[in-house]
């Protein structure tokens, strides 16, 4: 996806976690950033939400069978274990979307806002 495509999906997004607060969308690397007061608790990649997790709602992505964000590196695959794609019925639901993203930003602020690091495979 270019640039505009994840910034309309990500002010969409931003819109249906509006009862949140007001959400600050911004490019992120190839994506784009969802923050709330400042804190980046999630982003959009090709299309896909990415929500800030961990111990206390990593489980959830994982029974949903969700992966951690990944990318191709030079010489193997980047894996950013505090960073979930979100499944896709929680993407339909306004109430449950708000849950999981306040979830990924209580995440974010214990972690202090950090991106994670991220693991080689």
């Amino acid at each position: 996806m270019n640039w505009k495509a994840e910034k309309l999906r990500a002010d969409e997004l931003a819109e249906q976690l509006a009862g949140l607060g007001p959400i600050g969308v911004a490019r992120f690397f190839s994506g784009a950033s969802l923050r709330l007061d400042g804190v980046l608790f999630g982003f959009v990649h090709e299309g896909s939400l990415f929500l800030r997790v961990d111990d206390d709602n990593r489980t959830a992505f994982e029974r949903a069978g969700m992966q951690p964000f990944s990318y191709p590196g030079r010489t193997r695959t980047v894996v950013v274990g505090g960073y979930y794609e979100t499944p896709a019925d929680v993407l339909e639901d306004v109430g449950t979307l708000r849950d999981w993203c306040r979830d990924a930003y209580r995440a974010a602020v214990h972690a202090g806002a950090g991106a994670g690091r991220a693991k080689r495979k």
